[in-house]
Order: C-alpha cells, then sequence, then structure tokens
C-alpha cells in the first residue's frame, strides 16, 4: 500500500512540462549539421572517384580483354530503345521502297 501512495504521491507532485519547455537542443542541432555535412563530403568524394574511373577507362588502364557484361536495358530506357530500333526500322523500309 505505500507503493501505491508512493506512486500517487510522485505522480500528484510531478508536474508535466510545457510544450514550449520541451526542446531537442543544442546538441542534437550539432550533431545534424554533422551529418549534413558527411554526406556533401561524401558526395564529392564519390563524384571524384567516378571521374577520375572515366579517366583511366579512357587512358586504357583495365584490361580490354575482360569486358563489362552488358546488361538489357529496363524500364524508360527498354522503351527508349523500342523506339529508336523501330524508328531504324522504319527509315531502312523507306530506303528500301522506291517511290
Amino acid at each position: 500500500m505505500s507503493a501505491a501512495v508512493a506512486l500517487l504521491l510522485t505522480v500528484a507532485v510531478d508536474q508535466i512540462p510545457e510544450d514550449d519547455d520541451v526542446v531537442a537542443g543544442w546538441t542534437a542541432f550539432a550533431i545534424f549539421g554533422l551529418l549534413i555535412v558527411a554526406v556533401v563530403v561524401l558526395g564529392f568524394s564519390l563524384t571524384k572517384r567516378l571521374k577520375n574511373t572515366a579517366k583511366a577507362a579512357d587512358q586504357g588502364l583495365y584490361d580490354p580483354s575482360d569486358p563489362k557484361p552488358e546488361r538489357p536495358a529496363r524500364g524508360l530506357a527498354a522503351a527508349r530503345q523500342m523506339r529508336e530500333q523501330a524508328a531504324r526500322e522504319e527509315s531502312e523500309d523507306e530506303d528500301r521502297t522506291p517511290g
């Protein structure tokens, strides 16, 4: 019974903070800012490394006997390839027919 009284007394004494009193604080703001900086740094690093890879491929630093396998196009790229192929076939048909 004393535990129940202590619990009721604690609830009665403790006040609920107002909405204006509860804030995330400067620590959370600093962590959020550091995460933004980290994402920006990683983005710049990624673009730098991708450019280096493209330059190395142009210079022939990769083994040409080991080509990358062709992936079939999907989605919008597949639709574009189909339109281009249909346009090529149509232009070839027009070239073949006299007229």
